[in-house]
């Protein structure tokens, strides 16, 4: 089976502490990783083709120092990493990322495209989206995968509640994994030496034929980030039972809860 995983190379929140500065956070000194959920996304490729056989590639959207996350990936086990790099990707929302992406599957022949089910901006997107331009079956919060043949696979997935669902999905298909679908592996310095020298290929804007992308063509601006005001403390209630009772149906009547 061909898998292509798209991974994403943000902040390490175990590393960092995050500093807003105006529309955006503050990126100097910042220590870098593989976006978490698209890590798990890589494992579960590697362990499929460790099933049935094929070739995992990795691809991200960014510029040279995107390689590092590539490279970790390549490292933990998967066949190719591969760069999509273009200043005018520069600045892309998640329908430009997804623009991108799509240009590289289609010249490519993969029958699974994964992808972690957020990245750092947390809108959750950008697999969606990819699966509509390709008009691919789209499944989200996934959390297994069972093969089934070749032209299927069953997937388990994450709703309200607490629930799953099942389904079977025709291949080529896009999918978007929930963390905790596996445990993924350990890569040590042995590993990312032994990747240290191989060719990362790149494709730019003019070898994917993409244009429209970028901060020109994006659709959605971050216009700010910024904390919430703080609301007021909680009244703690000090009373017996029946006086904290009494409050609680006092409280609700004061704020339309009960009449």
């Amino acid at each position: 089976m061909e898998i292509l995983v798209c991974v994403k190379r943000v902040p390490d929140l175990s590393e960092n502490e995050l500093e807003l500065n105006g529309s955006d956070i503050e990126r100097d000194g910042l220590v870098y990783s593989v976006n978490e959920p698209d890590n798990y996304a890589v494992e579960e490729a590697l362990r499929m083709v460790q099933d049935s056989g094929g070739h995992v590639t990795v691809a991200t959207v960014g510029g040279s120092d995107d390689e590092e996350v590539l490279r970790r990936e390549m490292a933990m086990g998967a066949n190719t990493g591969v760069l999509l790099s273009d200043d005018a990707f520069e600045g892309s929302d998640g329908r430009g990322v997804a623009t991108i992406l799509k240009a590289y599957v289609q010249k490519n022949n993969f029958d699974l495209i994964l992808t972690g089910v957020e990245a750092d901006d947390g809108a959750a997107q950008v697999g969606g989206m990819l699966a509509a331009m390709l008009d691919y079956p789209f499944a989200s919060l996934v959390t297994s995968i069972e093969q089934n043949g070749g032209k299927t696979i069953k997937i388990s997935r994450e709703i309200e509640g607490g629930a799953k669902e099942l389904n079977e999905i025709d291949l080529p298909c896009v999918l978007s994994i929930q963390t905790g679908i596996n445990e993924p592996r350990y890569v040590g310095m042995r590993g990312l030496k032994q990747v240290a020298s191989r060719e990362i290929p790149e494709y730019d804007a003019a070898a994917l034929g993409v244009a429209g992308v970028g901060a020109a063509g994006a659709k959605v601006t971050r216009l700010d980030y910024f904390l919430p005001p703080a609301g007021a403390g909680a009244e703690m209630l000090g009373g017996d039972r029946d006086e904290n009772i009494a409050r609680v149906i006092e409280l609700l009547k004061a704020k339309g809860g009960v009449s």
